[in-house]
C-alpha cells in the first residue's frame, strides 16, 4: 500500500512511523511536508505525534491551515485511510474529521508511561487484527489528552460504536473510582483513548501504537495499529498470541 506520513514543523514521531511501515511492514511509504498541496495518491495518511508549530494557540491548531490537511480532509472524504496518533488526533479534532475536544491533562501535567487499552471494536481497517475487548499496553507522551465533548454527543458517539479505544486497567476493567487516576491517564470522558469517524476510515487516538510495534522494545502491542491499516495480517502472529 502507497503510505505517506506527513511531516509538520515540530513533528517527532514522523521517523518512527515511517520505520514501522517501510521496515517492520514492506510498504512503499513517503513523507509529505505540511506546505504540500497533494498526498501523491497515498491510500493511508498518517498525522504523527509531535508538537506541530509548537503547539501554540492549541494543540494541533495550527496545523489544520497548513495546505496539506486540504489534501488530507480529501483522502478520507473519498474513502482513504487517515490515522491521527497523538497530536495527529488533535488535528483531526482540530480539523473538524473526528468530534469532539482537547483539553489539558486532569493532572495538569505532561504524562509519559505506558496506558492500558481495550479495544473496543476490532471491524475497522485500524483493528482488524485485534480480538474485541483485547487488552493493549502502549506508552502516551502528552499534556492535552484529556478528550471531552458534551453528554449528548458523548452518548451518541457511543451509541454509534465509534469509540475505539478505552483506557482500562490493567485486567481489562473500567478506570473508575480511587483508582481512575491511575488508569485513566489524562482524565478523558468516558476514558475515551481513540475514535472513529462515521465511515470508520479516519481514526484518532493518544496512545503511540509505533513506539512499541517491536519485539526489539520488549512490547509489540501497537503493530496490528500499522499492520492492519495496510492490511498485513502475516506479520501479526506475536500480537493476537
Amino acid at each position: 500500500m502507497k503510505c505517506g506520513v506527513v511531516v509538520f514543523p515540530g513533528s517527532n514521531c514522523d521517523h518512527d512511523v515511517y520505520h514501522v511501515l517501510k521496515h517492520s511492514l514492506g510498504q512503499d511509504v513517503h513523507f509529505l511536508w505540511h506546505g504540500d498541496s497533494s498526498v501523491r495518491d497515498c491510500e493511508l495518511v498518517v498525522l504523527p505525534g509531535g508538537f506541530s508549530y509548537g503547539d501554540y494557540l492549541r494543540a494541533g491548531a495550527m496545523a489544520v491551515h497548513s495546505p496539506i490537511m486540504a489534501a488530507v480532509r480529501q483522502l478520507a472524504d473519498n474513502g482513504g485511510r487517515v490515522l491521527g496518533v497523538c497530536n495527529g488526533f488533535q488535528i483531526l479534532l482540530e480539523a473538524g474529521m473526528l468530534g469532539g475536544a482537547m483539553r489539558r491533562n486532569q493532572s495538569l501535567r505532561f504524562e509519559c508511561r505506558d496506558a492500558f487499552l481495550r479495544v473496543e471494536r476490532s471491524d475497522l481497517p485500524f483493528t482488524s487484527g485485534y480480538r474485541s475487548g483485547q487488552v493493549l499496553r502502549m506508552p502516551i507522551a502528552h499534556a492535552e489528552g484529556c478528550y471531552i465533548d458534551t453528554e449528548e454527543a458523548l452518548d451518541k458517539l457511543e451509541h454509534n460504536g465509534r469509540v475505539v479505544f478505552r483506557y482500562v486497567d490493567s485486567e481489562g476493567g473500567a478506570a473508575e473510582g480511587e483508582q481512575a487516576a491511575k488508569w485513566n491517564v489524562n482524565g478523558s470522558a468516558r476514558a475515551i483513548a481513540g475514535v472513529c469517524n462515521e465511515a470508520g476510515n479516519v481514526l484518532g487516538m493518544m496512545p503511540h501504537p509505533e513506539r512499541c510495534a517491536d519485539k526489539l522494545f520488549g512490547n509489540d502491542d501497537g503493530l496490528a495499529v500499522l499492520a492492519s491499516a495496510v492490511g498485513v495480517a502475516a506479520d501479526l502472529e506475536g500480537v493476537l498470541a
